[in-house]
């Protein structure tokens, strides 16, 4: 390449940028911006309304005679019943663009992980549908977090030489 080649592709280059820059200027003036303080306070005030109803029917679980784990595992499978029929019936998404991370981060939320893909595919029949697209999202959540828990482990196994 001559010199008067190199000088034009810079140039080109410099005119790219300023297009870019340009245009991420325009879209800034169109763009929303998040109301975090909102945002949060309803994550907050939801997530903390879920986390008080489950203590309340772990508690009335309790005091019918049940074990606290017994109650606390009775109490997880309620949650992520619930969030699954929610996700069913097509009200999950509705309360999560209110409520935002309040009911997307517990338990919910995973619920809501598996079965939004199953039932976007259910047309597909039950094996290669929704069978097949249970945990898309969920999977990839679980390999980590037990291959996480696995290496964490063997760490530790091997730190107290035992």
């Amino acid at each position: 390449m001559d010199k008067s080649s190199q000088a034009v592709e810079k140039q080109k280059k410099a005119e790219q940028k300023q297009q870019a820059k340009a245009y991420e200027k325009y879209v800034k003036q169109f763009t929303p911006r998040p109301k975090y303080f909102s945002n949060s306070l309803k994550a907050f005030i939801v997530g903390g309304l879920i986390c008080v109803a489950a203590a309340y029917v772990q508690d009335v679980l309790v005091a019918r005679g049940m074990d606290k784990m017994e109650a606390g595992s009775v109490v997880t499978v309620f949650l992520i019943c619930t969030a699954q029929l929610l996700t069913g019936f097509g009200w999950f998404d509705t309360i999560a663009k209110f409520a935002g991370a309040g009911v997307i981060v517990p338990i919910t939320g995973f619920a809501n992980s598996m079965v939004s893909p199953a039932m976007e595919f259910k047309k597909e029949g039950p094996v290669l549908g929704a069978g097949a697209k249970l945990f898309t999202l969920a999977g990839p959540v679980l390999v980590c977090g037990i291959s996480a828990s696995v290496i964490i482990g063997i760490i530790s196994l091997l730190l107290r030489g035992k």
